[in-house]
């Protein structure tokens, strides 16, 4: 894969993520209790965990896809939850599901979501080449493997211009060379002062962007 992702913009120092006092249960079974964490710009938050043990779930309270029963998070010193039309591309969130339109080839899935995010679409041509998905633009979405399938979502969050990053196991299905380029765009992320969370089993290279890692508790 070619390392021709387009160029992030660079952030602001004041755009920390912070969450206080987080609690959740589903049902009988508490996932965190009185959860905090920060990530400063230019940062990435690692979380990690056995299965079950709410990192998930916390990445969603976070996107503000889930509510919390207590706490909250805030961006700038802002809720999340808070947030009005001109922050709604302060988030890229890209979880289990590639959220593509299976009849829809690649490139149509792209250009919708350019239309979406302000994108040019006259970059999508860089985009397909440096994500490796070239070979694939003019087929349906429905076949590509699960490892295409991974780098067109990946491509959305490149496009949204986000400095928040929300990564749910972002390597999945992704080869070593789709590793690698992963790596890339999120040092260059971490590098413009973006932040990222990420839920990983397996280890990524963040550079010498400043890392903390959110250990979550034993499944119940």
């Amino acid at each position: 894969m070619q390392d021709g992702a387009p160029q992030g913009k660079r952030f602001t120092e004041v755009e920390l993520l912070t969450g206080t006092g987080l609690t959740l249960w589903r049902g009988a079974n508490c996932l965190f209790d009185q959860l905090s964490f920060s990530a400063a710009p230019g940062g990435a938050l690692l979380i990690r965990g056995p299965n079950g043990s709410g990192k998930t779930t916390l990445l969603r309270v976070i996107a503000g896809l889930t509510l919390a029963e207590e706490g909250d998070v805030r961006w700038q010193g802002r809720p999340l939850s808070a947030r009005d039309e001109t922050g709604r591309h302060t988030i890229a969130y890209c979880g289990h599901a590639t959220a593509l339109k299976p009849d829809l080839t690649t490139l149509e899935n792209l250009r919708f979501f350019a239309r979406l995010s302000g994108y040019a679409t006259s970059a999508l041509p860089e985009l397909l080449a440096s994500t490796g998905l070239t070979p694939c633009a003019d087929l349906p979405a429905r076949v590509l493997s699960a490892g295409q399938k991974r780098r067109a979502a990946l491509a959305r969050v490149l496009m949204s211009g986000a400095p928040l990053w929300l990564l749910d196991e972002p390597q999945t299905n992704l080869d070593a060379a789709g590793r690698e380029f992963l790596e890339r765009v999120l040092q260059k992320h971490l590098a413009n002062a973006g932040t990222a969370v990420i839920v990983a089993h397996q280890s990524i290279d963040m550079g010498s962007a400043r890392t903390t890692v959110l250990q979550m508790g034993e499944a119940a």
